[in-house]
């Protein structure tokens, strides 16, 4: 793939296609998206006849006829091994929530270009018009020949995690729900190194994680795979504990797994000498009940673009500080994982992407500045070039080594 950057003063600008009726002026933003943020280049020349006759017919037949006699060659001689979907329904997009297929196509252009920019890997944006669990899951397995992996993006809880279940048991390649799984790989890489920087077990800490939805699950749970002490999550009703009777199927399972000590009440209950907030939930949390959690704390508010607690209230009762936005120090993003995890995967021919990949890959990107830390630096910038190295290196040998390889 490859971007295209529009010059702000292009005359294009006055287009009135676009500005009838939208106050686009000079904005930067709609500058740069003009005519999409990405295009298909081709990879070999077609400058003469013989070219021609090899990239397309005669000679394409000679590979085509290779391939339906041994299916596994389509790895090798087509862009198979090297491309990801991003696949939406445009139900949670961004901040934005529900702005439906179309509106969600400028943040899945830019997920394209993330995947190519940091991991080297080829991504197609594909909003679907759909919002039926089986339907996405039936058009995305009929699409999948033509993909290395499923990349999907931006679906409601809680009927993303019934479509990644059921595309990961249907499909040989991974799939791979960044909203949860990214989110929850970059959070617990921010968290060793803040045990590490003061001198912490993860197994002595209690994490409160506010919200409940698809990345609020999955930080709960791969924290609990890192061996984290307690986890309690809390959702709009408050604690999610088994003793309440309006609980969804995956709430209930959460409250299996999660709450070791039978906490019930409110965020604010939670709180009460808990070692870290980590927030996915949006909405504003008191500063009394910050002042609540114990004496040098980690306050992950990742909510955009408010914090749930904003980093200067955060400064005043934590001792390391992490949130959302590339304004402030330690940014949790999921560019941080998502290119290096699937570059990965994809280099060793990995069918799926398993627990311990993910683990991993968290482990990986909290070395790379394991050597570097401080408060302000528990996780790398995106823009360290050796990010997406490290995390691939770690989870192709973790895939090698559970043999989920082709």
């Amino acid at each position: 793939m490859a971007s295209e950057t529009v010059n702000p003063s292009d005359d294009k600008l006055t287009d009135s296609r676009l500005d009838d009726g939208l106050d686009t002026g000079l904005d930067p933003a709609f500058a740069l998206h003009r005519g999409g943020k990405m295009a298909v280049t081709a990879t070999v020349p077609v400058r003469d006849r013989d070219d021609l006759s090899l990239a397309y017919t005669p000679g394409v037949a000679r590979v085509c006829a290779a391939i339906a006699e041994r299916p596994e060659l389509v790895h090798e001689y087509t862009w198979k091994s090297q491309v990801v979907a991003v696949v939406t329904d445009g139900s949670a997009v961004l901040g934005l929530g529900d702005i439906g297929p179309e509106a969600s196509l400028p943040v899945m252009e830019g997920k394209a270009i993330l995947f190519k920019q940091f991991g080297g890997v080829d991504a197609v944006p594909i909003a679907l018009d759909c919002r039926d669990p089986d339907e996405i899951v039936e058009t995305v397995a009929r699409l999948a020949p033509s993909f290395g992996g499923i990349n999907l993006e931006d679906i409601a809880a809680p009927r993303c995690f019934e479509i990644e279940r059921k595309l990961q048991e249907r499909l040989d390649i991974p799939v791979f729900h960044d909203d949860q799984h990214g989110t929850a790989v970059v959070t617990l890489a921010a968290l060793r190194n803040a045990a590490r920087l003061t001198g912490r077990a993860l197994a002595d800490l209690r994490v409160v994680i506010s919200g409940a939805g698809a990345a609020g699950v999955a930080i709960a749970k791969i924290l609990l795979g890192a061996g984290i002490g307690d986890v309690v999550v809390c959702d709009r009703r408050g604690i999610v504990s088994a003793d309440r009777d309006d609980l969804t199927s995956v709430k209930r399972e959460l409250a299996e797994l999660t709450n070791g000590t039978g906490l019930t009440g409110s965020l604010e209950t939670a709180l009460t000498g808990a070692d870290v907030f980590v927030g996915v939930s949006g909405g504003t949390v008191p500063e009394p009940a910050v002042a609540r959690m114990a004496p040098g704390a980690f306050i992950f508010a990742m909510a955009n673009p408010d914090p749930e607690i904003h980093p200067e209230v955060a400064a005043r009762h934590a001792s390391v500080v992490a949130t959302g936005r590339s304004d402030f120090p330690n940014q949790i993003n999921n560019v941080l994982a998502f290119p290096g995890i699937f570059a990965g995967a994809l280099r060793v021919g990995a069918k799926r992407i398993t627990e311990s990949m993910k683990l991993a890959a968290a482990e990986a990107l909290a070395a790379v500045v394991a050597d570097e830390l401080a408060a302000d630096r528990v996780i790398p910038s995106p823009f360290d070039p050796r990010v997406a190295p490290a995390v691939s290196a770690a989870v192709a040998e973790a895939a090698r080594k559970e043999a989920v390889t082709r």
